[in-house]
């Protein structure tokens, strides 16, 4: 995402979320706990749009993704966007899912880590926007449960197609995606699809720890590792390798890499820059 931004000034209150920003971190939780955290068209269009502004201002190096309540997310709410949805033409469809999908480009295209942090329910565009996270945290009361083909749609929604098999292989992908049926937080562990299984109630901290340590970190190294993770995906290996070395070569020149020489000499800590 370009960081120049334009005239308009940036939002101050979102109506559909609660963010957070300290030390380089920020925090987005999903405040509808009555609704178990259910998606409405402004969530989606709120966490499209807060991406895209965290994404310019540069500022933030890390980012925790929660839900409030008893569950990070349930999906798109049944009335408010499935029941408006069966009065929509065509056009205004593809709109819609367009807009879903720029949510989790978003997510996997911002310059920083996101950490999703897991409790309960992880349910349909719930359990997408954990997956496009780069890491996932949850506690034993998780379970995802992608459930496209219960409502009668694809399984291929928002980009789980293309995401879950490179997370669990397309074995696991094809049973999760087809059946719709609930994976919990050990299974989920063993398939690859968790990063991390925390102690009940301790996964909002274990993302804020690591969301700290990433952000003390050096920034610009993390941003370009997560872009070569994504734009690798579907590269041939020698694509792969010349990316690489182009990567490698332009943070060689930056001032992380002779801070890293520096500290080590002068045997103490870095001082990441971020540069």
């Amino acid at each position: 995402m370009s960081p120049f931004p334009s005239s308009a000034l940036r939002t101050e209150n979102w109506r559909h979320l609660r963010l957070s920003v300290e030390d380089g971190v920020a925090t987005v939780t999903l405040a509808r706990p009555e609704k178990l955290n259910a998606l409405t068209f402004g969530a989606y269009a709120d966490l499209r749009d807060l991406l895209a502004e965290l994404s310019r201002e540069r500022a933030v190096r890390a980012l925790v993704l929660a839900g409030e309540g008893r569950g990070f997310c349930s999906g798109g709410d049944v009335d408010e966007i499935i029941g408006a949805t069966l009065s929509m033409d065509t056009a205004q469809l593809l709109d819609f899912n367009r807009m879903t999908g720029q949510v989790v480009r978003a997510v996997r295209e911002c310059p920083f880590p996101v950490i999703a942090a897991i409790h309960g329910v992880a349910a349909g565009a719930g359990a997408v926007l954990a997956l496009a996270a780069d890491f996932r945290i949850a506690d034993p009361t998780a379970r995802f449960a992608f459930l496209f083909t219960k409502v009668g749609l694809s399984g291929g929604d928002m980009g789980a197609a293309y995401l879950l098999p490179r997370v669990v292989g397309l074995g696991h992908a094809t049973r999760l995606l087809m059946l719709g049926e609930p994976v919990r937080a050990p299974e989920a562990e063993r398939i690859g699809l968790l990063s991390e299984l925390t102690g009940e109630g301790q996964a909002d901290a274990r993302a804020a720890e690591l969301a700290r340590h990433l952000a003390a970190g050096p920034a610009l190294a993390h941003a370009q590792t997560k872009a070569l993770l994504t734009a690798e995906l579907d590269m041939p290996l020698a694509a792969a390798v010349e990316l690489d070395a182009a990567t490698q070569a332009l943070l060689m020149n930056g001032q992380d890499y002779a801070e890293f020489h520096a500290a080590f000499t002068e045997k103490r800590p870095p001082k990441w820059q971020g540069r």
